[in-house]
């Protein structure tokens, strides 16, 4: 059985029109114009029980609505969706103890205080026995070895830091279901390895079902072995990190280093010259074509040394989110706004 399952989930915005001028804003006071967003579009998904999936799309894609849909913080349009048996939006207390949501870009320890305080804070909230949360609390900051900052303000800890206290905040309470919205965003590269290291590490150990945003495919490669992709409030592709790749690009990169610098002066009959440093190059080869070229050119030339490799991950997922924009909606960032906002008024 899933422990996310999802159907035909939409959710619109009817957004105001704002108008130039200040005769149109004179208007605006009687007659406002308004137009229908549509932030998800009537997708399914299913998410079995611990599974780390990729939730991947371009901004104002869907990806944060359908985690607060999920988070049960605001309601959808129409459609169906249970996590852990429970429709989120009804925010049975039940529910709101067996998961936990962490957004890189909202915080939720107090700022002023120790992050020690706040965790204190959620012990309360969640009711978790003294014992228990003692001991989950030693462990997650042992992983995470962040023992010395405990005792500082969260204004004084630097962005890593801060979102290490933001995971151990939000599984204080061993939620079976974790809800990840861009937690590396703004990182450095050694504190975004940190975060990779750690969540590898406690998904393993748990056994929890996490479903992860992030525009850093390092991320997802690092991390997810499933990749959901939206675009346009749809679901556009749901498969392995290799199948991506396998779908959606349709060359590959030849490296090739020539022996006593004899490179041929005609590259670009074998494909896309990509660089030229002598004797080595670079070249884009249609996939359908990398057989004959590579026998070729091995049969012509002496080559002291040759890699295929598939593009760059962060260039296949770009075309695919390019390929799936929906030129209907260029407003789709507002639905997310929207969202925001909605969410605001349902704390």
């Amino acid at each position: 059985m899933a422990v996310i399952e999802i159907r035909s989930l939409k959710k619109s915005y009817r957004v105001y029109q704002k108008q130039e001028g200040l005769a149109a804003s004179l208007k605006s006071l009687f007659h406002r114009q308004y137009r229908d967003v549509h932030a998800v579009r009537g997708i399914d998904l299913d998410v079995h029980k611990g599974e780390f999936v990729a939730f991947l799309g371009p901004n104002g894609a869907g990806k944060t609505t359908t985690l607060k849909l999920l988070s049960g913080v605001i309601t959808p349009t129409s459609g169906t969706a249970h996590v852990l048996g429970f429709v989120p939006w009804e925010r049975e207390n039940q529910y709101r103890r067996r998961f936990a949501l962490v957004m890189g870009q909202k915080n939720q320890l107090w700022w002023d205080l120790p992050a020690q305080e706040s965790f204190q804070l959620h012990q309360k909230i969640y009711c978790i026995e003294p014992g228990a949360f003692q001991r989950t609390k030693d462990e997650l900051v042992d992983l995470l070895g962040v023992g010395a900052l405990l005792g500082r303000p969260v204004r004084e800890l630097s962005l890593g830091e801060r979102m290490k206290m933001e995971l151990i905040a939000a599984l204080l309470h061993s939620p079976e279901v974790l809800f990840l919205d861009e937690p590396t965003i703004g990182l450095d590269v050694v504190a975004q390895h940190n975060i990779q290291k750690f969540l590898k590490h406690y998904q393993q150990l748990r056994g929890i079902t996490i479903l992860l945003t992030s525009h850093y495919m390092k991320d997802v490669a690092a991390l997810c072995k499933r990749v959901v992709i939206i675009a346009g409030g749809r679901i556009v592709h749901d498969g392995s990190l290799a199948a991506v790749i396998d779908r959606f690009s349709d060359y590959k990169v030849l490296t090739l280093q020539f022996a006593d610098e004899q490179m041929p002066a005609d590259l670009a009959r074998f494909g896309e010259v990509l660089e030229v440093a002598a004797p080595r190059a670079r070249i884009q080869v249609d996939r359908t074509e990398i057989s004959r070229v590579l026998s070729a050119i091995l049969s012509n030339y002496a080559i002291h040394d040759v890699s295929v490799e598939d593009p760059p991950l962060e260039e296949v997922i770009a075309s695919v989110f390019a390929m799936s924009a929906s030129p209907a909606q260029p407003g789709d960032a507002q639905a997310e706004h929207a969202a925001d906002v909605a969410a605001s008024a349902a704390k």
